[in-house]
Parts: C-alpha cells; sequence; structure tokens
C-alpha cells in the first residue's frame, strides 16, 4: 500500500492547559512530517484572534508550513482582509478560506452588513490580493445548507473557479461517502485535488453530536459497533482500527493525501498513521 502524505488541524488554546496540549500535539505529529498543520476558529469567529496567534506561533517555532483559517462570520470586508494580511505578515501565506459557522444561538448564515456574503467572495478577493495558497471545505455528504448534492458540486467548482487551489472534505464515517463525492467532482469537470477529511473518534457520543451539527450521515452500524467497544472497555482499540480500514481503503482507492482533525489530542491520530506505514522522520525541537 503506498504511504499517503498527512496534515493535520488544531485548534488555538483557550487557557494555559490548552496551550501546552497544543503544543504536545505539534511535538507529537510533527515527526511525521506533515504538508501542514491548519488552525481553526470557533463558531462565530469566537477565537479568531488567538488563531492569528497561534498560527504565528505554530509556523515560528515550528518552521512547519501553516495553514490559517479565515471566515467571513461577523467581520467587515476590511476587517477580514486585514486578518489575511496579519497571517502574511507573519508568515503565514496558506489559508483555508470558508463562510464559517454562525455564532452560537444562531441557526443560519447571515453576512455582516459590509462583509462578504459567502466564501466565494471571499476566496476571490484572498486570488485578487495575490500570495496566497486558498485551501477551501468540502461536503461528501452535502452541506447541511445546499439544495442538492449537484449544488453542492457545483458550489464547489466556484470555489475552484474563483482561485482556490485544493479542498478539504468534512469528515464523514465510511469511504463510499468520499469516493462517490470524488467521482460527482470528477463528473462536473473538478480536477483540483480533493483530500478528504478524517476524523479519529476520541468519543464517540462527542463525534456523534458533532456529525448530527454539520449534516454528517451516521451509519446505524457505528452506534451499536460502540455501545458493543462500551461494554468491554475497548472503544479505543475500535477507533484505531476503524480509522485505520477507513484510511486504508481511501488509499487503496487512489487517495494520496489525509487530513486528521486532532482536535488536539495526538495520540489516537499518531497510532493511525503508523499503521499507515508513516513513520516518524525529525524531531520538533523548537516548540517550548
Amino acid at each position: 500500500m503506498p504511504t499517503p502524505a498527512v496534515s493535520f488541524e488544531v485548534f488555538p488554546p483557550k487557557t494555559v492547559d490548552a496551550a501546552f496540549r497544543l503544543w504536545d500535539t505539534a511535538q507529537a505529529l510533527a515527526p511525521l512530517a506533515p504538508r501542514f498543520f491548519s488552525v481553526t476558529y470557533g463558531a462565530g469567529g469566537t477565537t479568531r484572534d488567538l488563531s492569528q496567534d497561534a498560527a504565528a506561533v505554530l509556523h515560528r517555532t515550528s518552521g512547519l508550513p501553516v495553514s490559517a483559517h479565515l471566515t467571513c462570520v461577523d467581520a467587515s470586508v476590511a476587517e477580514t482582509m486585514a486578518q489575511a494580511e496579519a497571517f502574511r505578515a507573519a508568515g503565514v501565506r496558506d489559508i483555508v478560506a470558508l463562510r464559517g459557522d454562525p455564532p452560537a444561538g444562531d441557526t443560519r448564515f447571515t453576512p455582516h452588513p459590509e462583509g462578504f456574503d459567502s466564501s466565494v467572495a471571499l476566496i476571490e478577493a484572498l486570488s485578487l490580493a495575490g500570495g496566497f495558497n486558498i485551501r477551501v471545505g468540502a461536503y461528501p455528504d452535502s452541506h447541511p445548507d445546499a439544495a442538492s448534492q449537484h449544488a453542492n458540486v457545483q458550489y464547489l467548482k466556484r470555489k475552484f473557479d474563483a482561485g482556490a487551489c485544493e479542498a478539504i472534505t468534512q469528515f464523514f464515517f465510511e469511504p463510499e461517502s468520499f469516493l462517490r463525492f470524488r467521482d460527482l467532482c470528477a463528473a462536473a469537470g473538478i480536477d483540483a485535488p480533493i483530500v478528504p477529511g478524517i476524523l479519529p473518534i476520541t468519543n464517540w457520543a462527542s463525534a456523534r453530536r458533532f456529525a448530527e451539527r454539520c449534516g454528517t450521515k451516521i451509519p446505524a452500524w457505528l452506534d451499536e459497533a460502540y455501545r458493543a467497544a462500551a461494554r468491554d472497555g475497548r472503544e479505543d482499540l475500535l477507533s484505531t482500527t476503524l480509522c485505520t480500514e477507513l484510511c486504508s481503503t481511501l488509499v487503496d482507492e487512489g487517495v494520496d493525501s489525509l487530513h486528521f482533525y486532532t482536535l488536539n489530542r495526538p495520540d489516537l491520530t499518531r497510532d493511525v498513521c503508523r499503521a499507515l506505514g508513516i513513520t516518524p522522520q525529525s524531531a520538533l525541537s523548537n516548540v517550548a
């Protein structure tokens, strides 16, 4: 089996303890030679400033590529582009451009009166500014706001046409979800890289709630599998096995890159990577 390239998503710390978890995650995963670390931020832009700081510090201290999230939520065009320029000044030129989730308590995205009305508009502005490597989100099980899977795929095509170079998908539980989506994208004329997003399940109840919020299909067999595993105290073993099998199937189907949502908990991600033949190459010596 070919060895895939990998990348890892982390989120910015809100506390001192969380800061240590972030740096421990980077320390644990950097030796696996990721293509990049991506740094997300919370719904409604709640950790926007923390994300900027974390992305800059992670890039500076590790020397590794960092891809910073940037959304349209609760900010004017000027504020959003100023954020992009702040990333550029910090040496972070890779951007994951997203519409973003609505603030807590809101069910639908409402554009800022002076802000971007969509991810496509944001991508166009970043592309016009020049000098950014733009990644975008993609949704194998269709975006909750999309009228249909066809509309979902066509909107992704618009993102690429606007200047994106690569897409990272929302997580999914069965390989067929991604493979069907990949085929639909190819049929629509999309030939840019689409990287599957992988969620190693550290807690099934939390992962299930996350899936419900973002429209990811939840197979009934997974509920039963985790109920049985809980009775035997084997949830970690089940998670490692399922995630490794998912990734192995994708690689067998020609996928050459995987993006892991680590939730700042590196152990399961590292175990899966090693099972896939991804071995440590160097230490991350500068992280303090």
